[in-house]
């Protein structure tokens, strides 16, 4: 199994304490994090997208950048960019920008959100979040494996002359997940395209997850995808992984906090009703416990889900040093146990995507020949808009 650190950035007092700290403080512990992730040997790290609510992820790019100039080896995830309200034609520039900057180390993982007053902050209905998924991501796709594009759809304005989108990404299209929270449709997509799926796995029972997972693999049969890609990705419940020595001891340090945390969310339909920590750590997907209660938890998960990459979030209302000796234990205690119990082709020699050159020890691309190739593609775009 492959691990990911996930930060969606939530910007939130300790509820036992009040402390805060400032929204630079914040997002600079995300980059330090990613850091830390990397140094531990972790295989990816993502950053979140939300326009609303007490987060300070509205701008993922700007955060992954900022990561991609200061680590070399780990990959960079989005998790999830919410494409519904977005232009893809500006997510095509931004994201190859940063697989660029990181060498071809980009996936992105694609979604409607998860927060309904996002839409009409951008002008758009909730009722057409799923069809503006589905249209947004085919452009997207169009944009980064061809040139001189020419489109038309029902929620952007047409691309009537043939668009090239630069920077071109580092070294053809990077992979795209799709993150899958609540309904059929996101694993349908996926599966449509023969693309990964990223189950949440935050607050529900894991029965109402596997519901979607069987869906999307039986799509991707339907669709008759090649299996041996058919990758899935599984978060690690809403609070923010906690291990200690023993489950007792997690549970005595980190239940207060996960239940006054949890207490104070208030948003119909989407609460956890795992609302104790004996209650969430017992049959929820929460990771907390003694390492031999979380990695039991991990693969009977995988055994339920048959997953290959799991993901963890760190509970971040704690002081940052605590976090950051929670990511080295999960590292050192938890992640070698699991990997040889559950081994996966993802990102290894059999996974397409485990060839791109930042992970391959392959050649860059013609460097002098990639430049004259942008440079004119901005030429041409020039003289179009001329």
């Amino acid at each position: 199994m492959k691990f990911q650190v996930l930060d969606i950035i939530p910007h939130l007092k300790n509820p036992l304490t009040g402390q805060i700290v400032s929204t630079a403080e914040r997002l600079n512990q995300v980059v330090e994090t990613a850091r830390a992730a990397e140094s531990l040997g972790y295989d990816s790290f993502s950053v979140g997208e939300r326009h609303a609510g007490e987060f300070i992820s509205s701008s993922p790019t700007t955060v992954l950048a900022a990561i991609a100039a200061v680590t070399r080896r780990i990959r960079l995830q989005s998790g999830v960019t919410v494409l519904s309200v977005l232009d893809p034609v500006r997510v095509a520039e931004d994201y190859a920008t940063i697989d660029q900057l990181s060498r071809g180390r980009l996936e992105l993982v694609i979604g409607k959100g998860n927060e309904v007053l996002q839409y009409p902050l951008f002008g758009l209905s909730l009722d057409d979040q799923w069809e503006l998924l589905a249209e947004k991501y085919g452009l997207l796709r169009r944009l980064w494996r061809e040139e001189n594009v020419t489109w038309s759809g029902r929620f952007r304005p047409a691309l009537t002359e043939e668009t090239t989108t630069t920077p071109r990404p580092f070294a053809g299209a990077p992979r795209i997940w799709h993150g899958s929270a609540t309904t059929l449709t996101s694993a349908a997509l996926a599966a449509q395209w023969g693309d990964p799926l990223f189950t949440a796995n935050a607050i529900q029972p894991r029965e109402n997850y596997k519901v979607l997972i069987d869906h999307y693999r039986e799509e991707y049969e339907r669709h008759g995808h090649d299996p041996r890609h058919q990758y899935l990705g599984s978060g690690s419940g809403a609070g923010g992984v906690f291990v200690a020595d023993t489950t007792q001891e997690a549970k005595r340090q980190f239940g207060p906090v996960y239940e006054a945390l949890t207490a104070g969310r208030n948003v119909p339909g989407n609460n956890s009703p795992f609302r104790d920590i004996d209650h969430a750590v017992a049959e929820g997907p929460a990771l907390v416990g003694s390492p031999e209660q979380v990695i039991d938890k991990i693969l009977s998960y995988h055994e339920l889900y048959g997953h290959d990459l799991q993901s963890i979030s760190l509970p971040t209302t704690l002081p940052f040093a605590q976090q950051l000796d929670i990511l080295e234990r999960f590292a050192t205690d938890v992640i070698p146990a699991v990997r040889a119990a559950a081994p996966t082709t993802l990102w290894e020699a059999a996974d397409p995507y485990g060839r791109r050159p930042a992970f391959a020890d392959a050649l860059e691309p013609d460097a002098a020949a990639a430049v004259e190739r942008d440079h004119t593609l901005h030429r041409s775009n020039h003289a179009l808009a001329h």
